[in-house]
């Protein structure tokens, strides 16, 4: 039933690419007699306004052939040497302020609901794609508008499959969608066993069980409608009460309800990819872009600001003689304050690039960003923390959690020694990042 919820979907979105693929025509029109519509070919790729690496790819042809100019290599060089030169000054007036004076972070003399309002953020929020809807990239809370409209969208059309979707993705408590399921299933395996038995067709809507179980989550309903119940009203005790009904003459059709019990039981949630929000950095642009949003902690901001002010008491604390167990209870404690983890890592040439990664996710998570970013991606490289630790070949399945890595770290990439004098000094290459990827580099 699985692979029928899956088929479903990947329908939906064979349908969905169709219609963003613009309007048709003939193939015996004039191509010169087409008009394009930008909005009517234009994607909606959510509060991100930047245009993607093709777009800009592609206007820069554009803008090449317009001024009769040969877009090739050299061209980019040209570029590529006034952005080295930038972030040489860059490195350059870093060192002599480091020089006069050691610089505080922004985090430890401001306060957290300063840090929070900062026009100084590193990223804008926190967002994520979903493939199995669209190719648009949003934030939690507008994905999940999206996918509860799209849901609802496709009732008509397959309304046993979407109501178990609905069920699964519409409901937060994980607890009560797993007691709802169970009471669905029940009903419906009390039919499937005992057909004969008149009392297993009826559900009474005023029931408790019913009432806390069922009807107090979103796809309920439809999932029954499309199982074969009707609401009829039914004489009960005194008077008359609402009833789910399963009529005698759906007994012939009782294929439906294994179908329907088997989705149930094998949907999920449909779930969400974390985008890692790429940005290429100069130096200064770092510098000045270090605060978080609100999104990347798992406490409120009225909490944080209560931890500004406990601060104080922390630092005595710090000094007190506390047990090797007692410093992991409280290290585990201030981890579980974060969401995500924004990881930076500085190129030899003092270019940073930047991806944001969940918490929980391994260190091999952060090797395959950076390798599906560079130019030789098959040679093998190093990654350094901040206190000089090399990750390795163990450190591959840690959390970022684990490693302390998070809220925020800067990793110090470097070729693997093997490979230096394979490319001629390693640290000394003119680029290390593809082009396309450069071209992310923001000017100031």
């Amino acid at each position: 039933m699985a692979d029928k919820i899956k088929k479903f979907f990947q329908k939906k979105k064979v349908d969905t690419k169709f219609k963003l693929a613009g309007p048709g025509y003939k193939l015996s029109e004039k191509t010169t007699s087409r008009v394009s519509n930008d909005s009517g070919s234009s994607c909606n790729v959510g509060p991100r306004a930047a245009p993607s690496t093709e777009s800009r790819q592609a206007a820069a042809a554009a803008l090449a052939r317009l001024g009769g100019q040969k877009q090739d290599s050299a061209g980019f060089n040209t570029s590529l040497a006034a952005i080295q030169a930038q972030v040489r000054r860059e490195l350059e007036a870093e060192k002599k302020a480091a020089a006069l004076a050691k610089e505080t972070s922004p985090t430890e003399t401001q306060s957290e609901e300063d840090v929070l309002s900062s026009p100084y953020l590193a990223v804008t929020g926190v967002y994520f794609k979903c493939p199995m809807i669209g190719s648009d990239i949003l934030s939690r809370e507008e994905w999940t508008k999206k996918i509860k409209e799209f849901l609802y969208e496709q009732l008509e059309e397959e309304r046993g499959l979407t109501a178990c979707l609905i069920i699964h993705s519409c409901n937060k408590n994980r607890e009560k969608v797993g007691q709802c399921v169970d009471t669905l299933c029940k009903y419906l395996e009390n039919i499937i066993t005992n057909p004969t038995e008149e009392k297993y067709r009826k559900i009474r809507m005023s029931n408790r069980a019913y009432q806390d179980r069922v009807a107090c989550l979103e796809g309920t309903q439809d999932f029954l409608t499309a199982a074969g119940f009707k609401i009829q009203k039914l004489p009960f005790q005194d008077g008359e009460e609402d009833f789910w009904v399963y009529s005698e003459d759906n007994l012939e059709n009782s294929e439906t309800l294994q179908i329907l019990y088997d989705a149930l039981q094998s949907a999920e949630p449909i779930s969400l990819e974390l985008d890692r929000n790429l940005q290429v950095l100069l130096p200064s642009q770092a510098a000045k872009r270090v605060d978080l949003p609100p999104a990347f902690f798992s406490i409120t901001a009225e909490e944080l600001k209560r931890e500004q002010q406990m601060r104080a008491e922390l630092i005595e604390r710090s000094l007190m003689l506390r047990t090797k167990a007692m410093r992991e209870k409280e290290e585990q404690r201030e981890m579980r304050r974060y969401r995500y983890a924004l990881m930076r890592i500085r190129m030899p040439d003092g270019i940073l690039l930047q991806g944001t990664f969940s918490v929980y996710e391994k260190v091999d998570a952060v090797n395959k960003f950076v390798r599906e970013n560079l130019i030789n991606e098959n040679l093998p490289f190093v990654l350094t923390t901040p206190t000089g630790h090399r990750l390795s070949e163990e450190d591959v399945d840690k959390s970022l959690a684990e490693l302390r890595l998070v809220p925020a770290t800067i990793l110090t990439f470097s070729w693997d020694p093997s490979v230096v004098e394979e490319l001629g000094g390693g640290q000394q290459q003119a680029m290390f990042l593809k082009p396309e990827v450069m071209i992310l580099v923001q000017s100031l």
